[in-house]
C-alpha cells in the first residue's frame, strides 16, 4: 500500500507523519532524504554548486540551507532549478527504501510538495494534512519565531489549499487537539492497513 503524504508548510504534517510511524507504517521522508542527497561530497551537492555557485556553501563545505531558501523562495526560477536537481534524486532514493520495505507495508511517503510535483495518481492513497492558512501563519510566528512576511511568502511558493484538497484521498483536519488529530490518523491507518 503506497500512500502519499503532504500538507502546506506548518500544517502538523510531520506530527501525523510521526503518527503514521507509531503505528506501524514505514514513512519515507522526502525532506530528509532531499538532505541526504545534497550532503557534503555528494554528487547532488555538486550539481547544486555548479549550478548556483560556490556562495551557497558555508566555510565547512556544506550547503548553507537559510541562503538556499532564501534564493529559491524569492525567485521561483532558481527554484525551478533546484528542483530539477534534486527531484530526480530523491525518487531515486526513496524508490530504493521502498523496495526494503517489502510487499506487506503500508508506505508513506511523506512529500511536502507532493501537489507541486504533480505525482499523487502514483499512490493508492493520498493524505493531506489541512489547516487553514491564517493558522499556519500564526504557527509559524510564534513556534519557529518567524517574520509575519515569512510566514506568508513561504506559504504563497507552495501549492494552493484548495490544490492539494483536490488530491485527497483523506484528509486530516488539524485545526483541534492532538488527541483529535491522532483518533483521524488512527481511523485512516485502520484502513490502509486493511487494504495492505
Amino acid at each position: 500500500m503506497r500512500v502519499g503524504l503532504t500538507g502546506g508548510v506548518a500544517s502538523g504534517k510531520s506530527t501525523v507523519s510521526t503518527i503514521l510511524a507509531e503505528l506501524g507504517a514505514v514513512v519515507i521522508d522526502a525532506d530528509l532524504i532531499a538532505r541526504e542527497v545534497v550532503a557534503r561530497g555528494t554528487p547532488g551537492l555538486d550539481a547544486v554548486v555548479a549550478e548556483f555557485g560556490p556562495e551557497l556553501l558555508t566555510p565547512d563545505g556544506d550547503l548553507d540551507r537559510p541562503a538556499m531558501g532564501a534564493l529559491v523562495f524569492g525567485d521561483p526560477d532558481a527554484r525551478k532549478r533546484l528542483e530539477a536537481i534534486i527531484h530526480p534524486l530523491v525518487h531515486r532514493r526513496s524508490a530504493e527504501l521502498e523496495e526494503q520495505a517489502g510487499d506487506s507495508a503500508v508506505v508513506v511517503h511523506d512529500i511536502p510538495l507532493l501537489a507541486e510535483v504533480g505525482r499523487a495518481g502514483s499512490f493508492d492513497a493520498v493524505i493531506v494534512v489541512d489547516a487553514p492558512p491564517e493558522l499556519q501563519v500564526s504557527r509559524m510566528v510564534e513556534d519557529r519565531g518567524w517574520t509575519r512576511e515569512d510566514a506568508e511568502s513561504r506559504i504563497a511558493a507552495q501549492a494552493t489549499r484548495d490544490d492539494r484538497l483536490a488530491i485527497a484521498t483523506y484528509v486530516v483536519d488539524n485545526t483541534g487537539t492532538r488527541d483529535e488529530l491522532r483518533a483521524q490518523v488512527e481511523e485512516i491507518y485502520a484502513v490502509l492497513a486493511a487494504r495492505a
